[in-house]
């Protein structure tokens, strides 16, 4: 089996301009292909997993990938799957944040010489000249076809700037230069990414009379159809400060019945044959695929090391025994306690397990809390020093465990 049929079974492509000659390259590993990163954050997410995992299974085939940061393209925002324009980043805050996605994918792929290359389109995009870009580019877009691109839809019920219009120009010129430049033959990106895509390939007929080809990969969607480990206000970061190795591992760890297999088979590395075997699993044995694919993501993301303490904490919480020294904590001081006693609020306050007060208020209400695996009902509810002599285990919703010592 190639990697391209490889890539097909676990159902990882969603689109593709030319589907033999693509499959010809990529199984050849004659692919020297780019996949873009805004710099939107200062760390990568796990929704990014689809892009960083397809660029390691193709070099590890042989082909040439390509890191693509956006240095320039992320001064704009990508209006793609957008109701609201997107934050306007300073470039001192963008070059932070693509610095650190240069480290983080250093996890994933083996840069180097004939290896993969990480470029910044802000070498080329933010010195070019306006006019110069109209009279060279603009002619070969249609505006006509440009409204009707995907990418634009939720942008347009409330209105699209003419400033977030010009994302697809630029993003099609970078496979433009990268084709020119650096000998960039495909373009891989996310499905909602398609009409942006085209328009690379596009332009490059169109201005070199070349074929340069475009595909896209699945989104990573629960059973509801809710992009996973991506959204905003709800990021599951690969950044070991933002989001723990044991928040991380209990992100996946808890994922719903209907979607573990799918996530095994399009985030891990694990033989196919295996995760076949898995397919009648029911009822405890889901579990166990949920431990496996945690733990496979984990070592991925964080290592070994860190994904058997995440593990052996975790089992301290679901099977009763391990060791949970590794779950995030926090250390309670006597200035928390007013005459001897903190709130409950105060403590998920203090751990940055909730923003305010209201919405600790609202997830008691919703019955979205446990203290030692005992509902809490009472908004007021508070502990006294004396209590924090045993295990204290706040439980956020189904996913989230902190745990607090004095």
């Amino acid at each position: 089996m190639g990697v391209y049929e490889e890539l097909v079974e676990r159902g990882l492509i969603a689109q593709v301009t030319n589907e033999e000659e693509i499959r010809t390259m990529v199984n050849s590993g004659k692919a020297k292909f780019y996949i873009g990163f805004d710099c939107t954050a200062d760390s990568l997410t796990a929704g990014h997993f689809m892009a960083l995992t397809l660029m390691k299974r193709l070099q590890m085939a042989g082909n040439q990938p390509i890191a693509l940061i956006g240095g320039g393209t992320t001064m704009i925002g990508d209006p793609s799957g957008r109701t609201d324009m997107r934050k306007m980043l300073t470039r001192e805050d963008i070059d932070h944040n693509a610095e650190c996605f240069r480290k983080q994918m250093e996890r994933f792929i083996e840069f180097g010489k004939g290896k993969a290359q990480m470029v910044n389109n802000a070498d080329w995009l933010l010195d070019l000249n306006y006019v110069d870009v109209l009279r060279e580019v603009g002619t070969c877009f249609s505006v006509n076809n440009m409204l009707r691109a995907e990418c634009y839809k939720q942008r347009m019920e409330k209105g699209l700037s003419f400033f977030e219009f010009n994302y697809m120009i630029m993003q099609s010129y970078d496979f433009y230069y990268l084709f020119q430049h650096y000998g960039c033959n495909m373009q891989f990106g996310g499905d909602d990414q398609w009409s942006n895509m085209l328009g690379g390939t596009e332009l490059i007929r169109k201005k070199l009379g070349k074929d340069a080809h475009a595909m896209t990969i699945t989104l990573l969607t629960d059973s509801q159809g809710r992009k996973m480990g991506k959204t905003a206000g709800n990021a599951v970061w690969l950044d070991a400060n933002k989001t723990s190795p044991f928040e991380f591992y209990q992100y996946w760890r808890n994922v719903e019945d209907a979607d573990v297999l799918k996530c095994i088979r399009m985030l891990t590395f694990l033989p196919l044959d295996e995760i076949k075997a898995m397919e009648s699993w029911e009822g405890s044995q889901l579990n166990r695929a949920k431990e496996i694919l945690a733990f496979e993501l984990t070592k991925l993301v964080h290592g070994e090391e860190e994904a058997a303490k995440a593990e052996a904490s975790a089992k301290a919480l679901f099977a009763g025994g391990g060791d949970n020294s590794n779950m995030p904590t926090t250390t309670l001081t006597d200035d928390d306690f007013t005459d001897g006693k903190i709130g409950v609020l105060d403590m998920m306050q203090k751990a940055g397990l909730i923003k305010s007060r209201g919405e600790g208020r609202r997830l008691i209400e919703q019955n979205g809390v446990k203290l030692n695996d005992e509902k809490v009902d009472d908004v007021f509810a508070t502990l006294t020093a004396s209590d924090f002599e045993n295990e204290v285990i706040i439980k956020k919703g189904k996913k989230t465990f902190h745990k607090f010592v004095k």
